[in-house]
């Protein structure tokens, strides 16, 4: 993808649509385009965050890591193309909360973490829309954090 089509799809994103041209070419230009095979990690909860993520193409998985060596890790949610990931690590200064692997093949553009507050900072109909994604996400996590709640009180209630 050169650099007018990764500006065309950053146009195409909500959360970017307003931004003029040259704000544009700068974060496709500062940022790179990353591919993913199925199964390979993008991040693992704790690593160092750096940079946000923009999937341009693909399914990436939110997994937990598993509770026992035995255990296998658990997809707790998918994200689709046109979705960030990452951003809440990078805004709040922390390590990744959670591990991300693709899903199928995986296609992102990498950007980094400064450039991104930038960003945000400097337009205020991108920080907004960034705002309402960490929302609709943190609603998300509470409801998958709720199903998992009742199936643990489920299978301690069944042991009894």
């Amino acid at each position: 993808m050169d650099i007018t089509q990764e500006v065309e799809f950053l146009r195409s994103i909500p959360m970017l649509s307003k931004l003029d041209s040259s704000k544009l070419k700068l974060l496709a230009f500062t940022s790179r385009l990353v591919e993913y095979r199925d199964g390979e990690y993008l991040f693992r909860k704790k690593d160092p965050a750096d940079c946000v993520y923009l999937i341009m193409s693909g399914k990436a998985e939110v997994v937990s890591d598993p509770v026992s060596p035995e255990d296998e890790s658990q997809v707790t949610l998918v994200r689709s193309e046109g979705e960030l990931i990452g951003e809440m690590a990078v805004l709040s200064r922390q390590d990744r909360t959670a591990s991300i692997r693709a899903k199928g093949t995986l296609s992102v553009l990498c950007m980094e973490g400064d450039m991104f507050v930038q960003l945000l900072a400097s337009n205020s109909d991108a920080a907004l829309d960034v705002m309402r994604q960490l929302s609709d996400k943190l609603a998300q996590a509470h409801d998958a954090n709720t199903v998992l709640q009742r199936q643990l009180f489920l299978l301690v209630e069944g042991s009894d």
